[in-house]
């Protein structure tokens, strides 16, 4: 068995919380999300990447959370993550639909049965409904396409 890790960085470094009064909604972070399992922290960033947990590019993490336990070798996470790379490529990559924090649920709930939680997983949705996202929204969807949140 092997322990499967949530690490979760804010790419606002704090800004989100101090300005969130402006969207009329409390948003904390801008989530980014990895998974630390065999010692590799991988993540959806230009493509799905591996790197020594805690050592990419954001740093150390902001939060760990221990999503539990998970039986499947590294053989097979290889081979899972080769079929996931089909849907997560940087020309298939969504601001809010397909990003680094669906990937992290997705790799999560195939290790150990368990979703991320979902104040990450909500959070495009969340700002959507506000006066601000919904401002953004022709901007974000020019950039990215169509979102299917409402």
């Amino acid at each position: 068995m092997a322990p499967v890790k949530l690490f979760v960085y804010d790419l606002s470094k704090g800004m989100a919380r101090a300005f969130s009064s402006f969207t009329g909604r409390q948003i904390d972070g801008i989530w980014h999300t990895s998974v630390v399992v065999h010692g590799k922290e991988w993540y959806f960033g230009p493509g799905i990447i591996n790197e020594i947990p805690g050592q990419t590019i954001l740093g150390p993490p902001l939060r760990i959370i221990y999503m539990g336990e998970t039986e499947v070798t590294e053989e097979i996470i290889h081979q899972h993550i080769k079929d996931m790379r089909v849907n997560f490529t940087p020309e298939k990559y969504h601001l809010l639909d397909n990003n680094c924090n669906n990937f992290s649920n997705l790799f999560c709930e195939f290790l150990t049965g368990r979703n991320i939680p979902d104040y990450i997983t909500n959070l495009p949705a969340d700002f959507l409904s506000t006066p601000m996202g919904r401002h953004f929204r022709p901007m974000l969807e020019i950039m990215f396409g169509p979102s299917r949140h409402p």
